[in-house]
């Protein structure tokens, strides 16, 4: 058993912790971001995603832009069809990484977009845009105009769907000095999750 002694120093311990976690600050959420217009078009050519993202890049964000350290967008789409005897069955995972980065000589913003991950190489992209302002590139980047998220052939009809969507800056992709002084920082947390339900009957529209 403990002392007197000892219970009374563990209990002051105990409450100075207590102390020093309660004069610590909350973290600040990060750059909210608006999620508008999202809609799923479900067609012969397959189930296609559309929505804008409302946002604007902090200060730190947009000074490593234009100091010449590209930005990594990563956006992810799951779609999945309600089953009530199990869990939700997954019917397709679609993802969109984006590499932002400013041309020191041209002055032009380029916009790179692949389904994989973009290394420094530029290796697997297939789209290339180049943009004469950063609010230009960065109305790509918040725009989804039917992106293909599932073939038509991977939905039943009369179905009850939901899809899982998510968008974040990503971080793990900056300089290795970036991402140890964007940890815990808010102006480097940007993120967003969203879910929504849709119910289609009659098959294709």
């Amino acid at each position: 058993m403990w002392s007197k002694k000892a219970a009374w120093l563990a209990c002051a311990w105990l409450m100075a912790t207590a102390m020093l976690l309660a004069a610590v600050p909350a973290r600040a959420q990060g750059t909210q971001i608006d999620v508008q217009q999202m809609q799923l078009d479900w067609t012969e050519g397959g189930v296609f995603l559309s929505a804008n993202l409302k946002f604007d890049l902090s200060a730190p964000v947009e000074d490593a832009l234009r100091k010449g350290i590209p930005m990594y967008f990563v956006a992810e789409a799951e779609l999945f069809r309600d089953r009530w005897y199990w869990a939700d069955q997954k019917l397709s995972t679609e993802a969109r990484h984006m590499r932002l980065s400013f041309q020191p000589l041209t002055r032009r913003w380029r916009l790179n977009v692949a389904p994989t991950p973009i290394g420094n190489s530029g290796l697997g992209v297939t789209l290339n845009q180049s943009f004469d302002s950063l609010s230009d590139a960065m109305a790509a980047v918040q725009r989804f105009a039917r992106w293909k998220i599932a073939d038509v052939a991977e939905v039943e009809p009369d179905s009850r769907l939901h899809v899982e969507f998510s968008f974040r800056l990503d971080v793990s992709q900056l300089p290795r000095p970036f991402q140890i002084g964007a940890v815990g920082q808010s102006d480097w947390n940007l993120s967003v999750n969203r879910s929504f339900r849709l119910v289609f009957e009659g098959g294709t529209k």
